[in-house]
Order: C-alpha cells, then sequence, then structure tokens
C-alpha cells in the first residue's frame, strides 16, 4: 500500500517537475518571510510545572515584585591599580555611569554600589561593592522578556563609560540576546556533505541534488519553527538542533533515494520511470526511519518539562519536513537532472571489499563480537561520573566581555556571586519570619554573603550567595540543604513556608527533573523501537539485538561527551576553554535523537538482509548478501552526518558543542563498529534463531511492509 502511494507520488512529481520545484520554492520563501515579520521570540524557560525554584518564581511574579523579570550586570573596576575608595576620578565615572544605566529604557532598578561607597545601609548599597573596594557590580534589572527585545541590549552595551574605567558585561539579557555564534556549522556542514557526496557519487549534479533538497527543506522547517514560536515558548537551541539534524537527515534520506534511481538509470530504465521505482523503494524505509525519529523526539514529553516539550515538537517539525522535501521535491528535482546524475561510481551495487570484510568477521564471530562489545564498554564507562548542569558564563571564551565580568565578580566578591540563590519567603502573616529565615541562612556553612529581606505584601526575597559556584556540585548541596533542614527548623510552628528560586535552582531542578524522568523516556523509546522492528522483521531477537547495540552505541558517546568536557580531554582541540558539566537537557535529547537516527541504518541493513534471508534461505548467507549491499551507502550516509555534526563544534556556545560531538561520536560508533561489525557477527552467531518468531505472536502482529525491495 505504501509502495502504491509514493510510486503515485513519484511518478506525479516526474510529470509535474517544475510545479512542485515552484510551489517548494515560494513556500520557503513565503514561510522564511513570515517567520522574519512575524517578530516572534525564542526563549529559554528552564522551569517546569511542581518544582520549588518555580514555585518561588511564581510567588515572585504574583508579587509584582522586579526580581521576576530577568537582569544583566555591569562590572566595573578602575581602569589603573587603585580602588574606588582612593581614586576619586574612578568614582566619579562610576556614578555616571550608574546614572545612565538606570535612565535606560525598561530598566525597573539597579543595585547601588555609589551608595555602598558613601556609607549607605539600604537594600540596593549592601554587597554592591566588593570587600577590597576594587569591583563594582550594578545588578540591572529588567521586566520579563516578552516585554524586552535585542535593543535593549544594544543600547546596554552603548551606555558610555570613562577611559578610568573597566567595564565588563553579563547576565540573563545576554545569554537572551546575544548573538555571538553565527551559521558557520551550517555553511561548513554543508560543505563537507558535497565533498563526501561528490567522492561517493562521482557526479557532481547527483551531489548537489540532496545538498539543494535539504537546505530548501531546511528552510521551511527553521521558519516553521519560528512561526510555532508565535503560539509556545521554543527553546533558543532548538534551530542550531533543528538544523544539525535536519541537515543529517535531510541529505541522507536523499542519498538513499538518488542511490536507487542511479542503479536503475545504469540498468537503462526510462528517467520518469525510474524515479517513481525509486520512491516506491528506498522511499519506504525513509518514510519509516523519518516516523520513528519524530515520534522518538516527540516521546520527550514523558520529561514534564515545557522548554523540552516544546523543543522536541520544533525539531520534529524539520524532520517532517525533510521527510515530505525526500518524497516530493526530491523526485522533481531528480526529473530534471535526467541522465546526469549518474557519475563515475554506482554507489549500492555489491562491493566486493565490503563482502570480504563480512565474510572475515562471520568466521570470527565471537572475537569480534566480544572485542568490539569491550571497547563499546570501556567508552561508555565513565557515564558513571557524569553530571548535570547548565554551563554559564566561565565556559566562554576569555575574550568574550560576559567571561570577563565572570571572572571580575568572582575575584571581587567570591564563586558564589555569579549564582545567587533567591529565597522567597511566603509570610502568610508572620512578620517575623524572613528575619528568622535570613538568620538561618546566613548560619548554613554554604552560604558565604545574605542580602537584607525585601518585603513586598505577604511576601519576602532574600538574594543569597553561596560560598562555592553555579556549577559547583557542593551549590546544588547548599540548596537541597536549604529546604530539607535549614527551612523547616527555621519556620518551624509558623504558618510561612519558604522556597528557593532563581536561575541556579532553577537550572539544579530542571536538571533533577531529568534525571528523574530519563528511565522512563528510555524505557518508552526502547519498547516503541523492539515492537516496530518486530512488525518490519517478523522476528523477536532482531529487534532485541538492536535495542541493545544502540543502548551500548548510545552509552559510549555519552561516555565520551564526559571524557571531554568533565575530564577535559583534548578540550583544545574543540576550543572549550573549561571543564564543564553535561547540560541538564541533552543526554535526553540525545536519547530521542539517536534512536530515531540509529533507525535509518538498522532498517536499511536489515531489509537487505531479511530479502536476502527470504531468497536464498541462508542466514550466513543473508548476512554477508545484506552487508555488502549496504556498507558503503551506509558508511558514506554516516561519513556526512558526523561532518554534518561536528561542523557545529567550530560555534563558541558549549552546549552546541555538546551535541556536535555527542551526536558524531554516536554515529561514527553506530555506523562503524555496531553495524558493520557487532551486527554482522551477532547475526552469525545466533543463525537462524534471527528470525524466530512464535507462531501465535505472528499471527496477532499486522503485516507491515517497508523494506527495501532487492
Amino acid at each position: 500500500m505504501l509502495a502504491q502511494i509514493l510510486y503515485r507520488i513519484g511518478w506525479f512529481a516526474t510529470r509535474r517537475r517544475w510545479a512542485v520545484i515552484g510551489t517548494w520554492l515560494a513556500l520557503t520563501v513565503v514561510v522564511v518571510g513570515a517567520a522574519a515579520a512575524s517578530g516572534a521570540k525564542l526563549e529559554d524557560g528552564f522551569t517546569a510545572p511542581g518544582l520549588d525554584s518555580q514555585r518561588a518564581n511564581e510567588l515572585v511574579a504574583a508579587s509584582g515584585g522586579g526580581q521576576a523579570g530577568i537582569t544583566a550586570q555591569v562590572v566595573v573596576t578602575p581602569a589603573g591599580d587603585g580602588t574606588f575608595r582612593d581614586d576619586e576620578a574612578a568614582r566619579a565615572a562610576l556614578a555616571r555611569l550608574q546614572a545612565d544605566v538606570r535612565a535606560l529604557p525598561h530598566v525597573l532598578g539597579t543595585t547601588d554600589p555609589v551608595g555602598a561607597l558613601t556609607g549607605a545601609q539600604d537594600a540596593a548599597a549592601v554587597g554592591a561593592l566588593s570587600p577590597d573596594g576594587r569591583v563594582a557590580q550594578l545588578r540591572v534589572q529588567y521586566p520579563g522578556l516578552d516585554q524586552l527585545s535585542a535593543a535593549d541590549l544594544t543600547a546596554l552595551e552603548a551606555v558610555p563609560h570613562d577611559p578610568a574605567l573597566r567595564v565588563e558585561m553579563g547576565g540573563d539579557l545576554f545569554f537572551a540576546y546575544s548573538s555571538a555564534d553565527s551559521n558557520v556549522g551550517e555553511l561548513v556542514g554543508i560543505v563537507a556533505a558535497l565533498v563526501v557526496l561528490l567522492l561517493a557519487f562521482g557526479s557532481f549534479v547527483a551531489a548537489t541534488l540532496p545538498v539543494g533538497m535539504a537546505v530548501l527543506g531546511l528552510g521551511v522547517g527553521i521558519g516553521g519553527m519560528t512561526l510555532l514560536a508565535g503560539v509556545m515558548t521554543v527553546p533558543s537551541f532548538a534551530p542550531v538542533l533543528g538544523a544539525m539534524v535536519g541537515l543529517g537527515v535531510g541529505i541522507d534520506y536523499a542519498l538513499f533515494v538518488v542511490t536507487r534511481h542511479r542503479e536503475h538509470l545504469a540498468e537503462g530504465m526510462a528517467v520518469d520511470e525510474s524515479v517513481a521505482r525509486s520512491l516506491a523503494g528506498a522511499g519506504r524505509p525513509v518514510v519509516f526511519a523519518g516516523g520513528i525519529v519524530v515520534v522518538s523526539i516527540l516521546g520527550l514529553a514523558v520529561a514534564g518539562v515545557p522548554f523540552m516539550t516544546a523543543g522536541g515538537i520544533a525539531i520534529s517539525l524539520v524532520v517532517l519536513v525533510m521527510v515530505v522535501a525526500s518524497v516530493t521535491l526530491l523526485p522533481a528535482l531528480l526529473a530534471v537532472a535526467g541522465q546526469r546524475v549518474v557519475g563515475r561510481h554506482r554507489l549500492e551495487t555489491t562491493s566486493p571489499r565490503w563482502e570480504r570484510w563480512t565474510r572475515h568477521v562471520t568466521r570470527h564471530p565471537a572475537a569480534y563480537g566480544v572485542g568490539v562489545t569491550v571497547v563499546l564498554l570501556a567508552l561508555a564507562a565513565p557515564v558513571v561520573a557524569l553530571r548535570v548542569g547548565i554551563p554559564d558564563d566561565g565556559a566562554l571564551p576569555p575574550s568574550r566581555t560576559e567571561r570577563q565580568a565572570y571572572d571580575l565578580v568572582a575575584e571581587g566578591f567570591g564563586p558564589g556571586r555569579n549564582g545567587p540563590l533567591v529565597v522567597v519567603v511566603d509570610l502568610a502573616g508572620d512578620t517575623h519570619a524572613a528575619d528568622a529565615v535570613a538568620r538561618a541562612v546566613a548560619a548554613d556553612p554554604g552560604v558565604a554573603a545574605v542580602e537584607p529581606p525585601v518585603r513586598r505584601g505577604g511576601l519576602a526575597t532574600i538574594v543569597t550567595h553561596a560560598t562555592t559556584g553555579p556549577q559547583d556540585v557542593a551549590t546544588a548541596r547548599t540548596i537541597d540543604r536549604l529546604r530539607t533542614e535549614v527551612f523547616p527548623a527555621a519556620l518551624a510552628g509558623t504558618p510561612a513556608a519558604a522556597h528557593v528560586g532563581g536561575q541556579t535552582a532553577s537550572f539544579a531542578d530542571v536538571g533533577q527533573r531529568v534525571n528523574d524522568r530519563l528511565p522512563l523516556l528510555v524505557g518508552a523509546v526502547l519498547a516503541m523501537s523492539f515492537v516496530l522492528l518486530m512488525l518490519v522483521f517478523r522476528s523477536v531477537l532482531v529487534p532485541l539485538k538492536a535495542v541493545l547495540l544502540n543502548l551500548l552505541s548510545i552509552g559510549a558517546a555519552y561516555g565520551v561527551m564526559v571524557m571531554v568536557f568533565q575530564w577535559g580531554w583534548a578540550a583544545d582541540l574543540i576550543g572549550l576553554e573549561s571543564t564543564v558539566p553535561i547540560v541538564s537537557f541533552i543526554p535526553m535529547f540525545m536519547f530521542a535523537l539517536l534512536f530515531g537516527l540509529s533507525m535509518d541504518y538498522e532498517v536499511f541493513l536489515l531489509s537487505r538482509v531479511r530479502d536476502a534471508y527470504t531468497g536464498t534461505g541462508s542466514n550466513d548467507e543473508a548476512v554477508v548478501r545484506g552487508t555488502a549491499r549496504t556498507g558503503r551507502v551506509i558508511t558514506s550516509a554516516a561519513a556526512i552526518m558526523i561532518c554534518v555534526f561536528l561542523a557545529f563544534v567550530l560555534g563558541e556556545d558549549a552546549a552546541t558543542k555538546m551535541f556536535g560531538i555527542g551526536l558524531a561520536t554516536a554515529i561514527l560508533l553506530d555506523a562503524t563498529l555496531v553495524r558493520l561489525v557487532l551486527v554482522p557477527a551477532t547475526m552469525k552467531l545466533l543463525g537462524d534463531a534471527n528470525w524466530w518468531l512464535p507462531g501465535w505472536l505472528d499471527r496477532l502482529l499486522p503485516h507491515v511492509d517497508v523494506t527495501e525491495p532487492a
């Protein structure tokens, strides 16, 4: 049924080729134009319902306090060796700078280092000047992102300052609107993919068609993602991750179809008929694999974290667009190209080299199976040390003003000043509760300083600074201790309640929520993959083996991330300035993505093996033939994905680097050690048992044919 539908789509696209291409061009222009005109903003709402930090933020927002918005920080120090206490010119320049910042549009208020110099004891002045008098911190309070734009960041950066001062800036406003990373990752990935396709096809026309299709599809997908941000909160990392995945799967899917089309042309088939038949054959695993990627990513909803759910929906949209482009736009482009796609090589014909390799592996299946498994387990071992968090400005290159501001604050006030904890006390009529909490918090060994409580209505907020930095494990322990020990003791017998909010606490809470829900996602994706593969290949052991081997490759990718980002191995090679924790949402995103992406190779390889087994009745011969027919196309497709993912490591953002390294490592291991060594070895060891399915289960399961005929 699916083959017939795809055949008709392919036939229609060839006969109406210019109309189809024109429609896609018009759609791209309309979607990209609408996205640019929409003014929709991407926002990073690292919160989730039911978390203590979320409750704190909700209370502050309901009270109308300014702390419900976002902040920036302006960090100032005298340009010379003096301090603000003994440098009159620096003091006067600081006063002018403070006044200019307070006068900016949308600024609700700032801390008051000038007041601290004159001995003022109000909340704005306390703690705004370092104990040695050398570093002043202007914490600039803004309303929520819905009232701001990039112009506010531009205005803050443009505030003039006297040469007597050294001024650095950072904070939430920079995180929300800074655009230091460019599109260099996409451009390098496209060029690298084009080179791989040229080497694989030996035809410039055949190489450019997949790239052209992917670029148009990416325009529609990313534009649609921006429009989606108008109705839901889409996180800022979604376009980067969507570009990574979209380019990778788009070019890969096109590669499968173009490969089949070139074979048909080489056999003398007419162009239009070849396109339709290629889509009917290769298009089936494309649709199936793309569907699995979409469903896997949508499975992120089980995390119960809204920004992850929204990010999953947005990225799934890009994948869905790529699947549609592969079965509509690509056939039209192939029809226009005609015979020019035939180059020097035929990519998917049986390769003697891969046949020799597979026969070698199947002659020594136990040795290869055990050896590769040990390698993957060794790579995965560092997972036990995996620590999640959100890299802050301290992970940026030293040339960035945000990093310099971060270092100055840590130097002048201590590391905890870069990640203040906002203790929110719901007084419930108890006027003494805030002071009791402030005293108890100040006495905790993990707390360096506590600012005076700020009361508003029935609420009090107490800005607290830990003795350790935002990313330190000790800071998370301090937050937990405040909640479980300090607050209950301080508020015993009172109706008041206290919560810990602020960015640092929100990041820690979201990370813990993701850790708690990750097993649920893993179980759901594993079960879905097992059932779908069982439907396709009519086997129990084949899907079970696939699930276990995928776990091995993903675990190894996690281990490599720990080695690079937490331990600093080869960090200089990717421009990482310091070790950082793994971004809390990346392991879950990677798992969903990689399980979907690995199905591309799984379906493509096993469909060939299954077809050969049906034709010959010999499991050993089927494994050899299937691997020999797919080895070159799988390695070419994997090389494209790896190039695309690694290209994004060129950016400055640590999270983007993690996605690039993690995804590239997993694809490399999956397409080489797993797909072309472990799969042949284990299938040889299992023999005919690979294709065992109980009769009663065979009768219950519906028949789903997405395999590509030989």
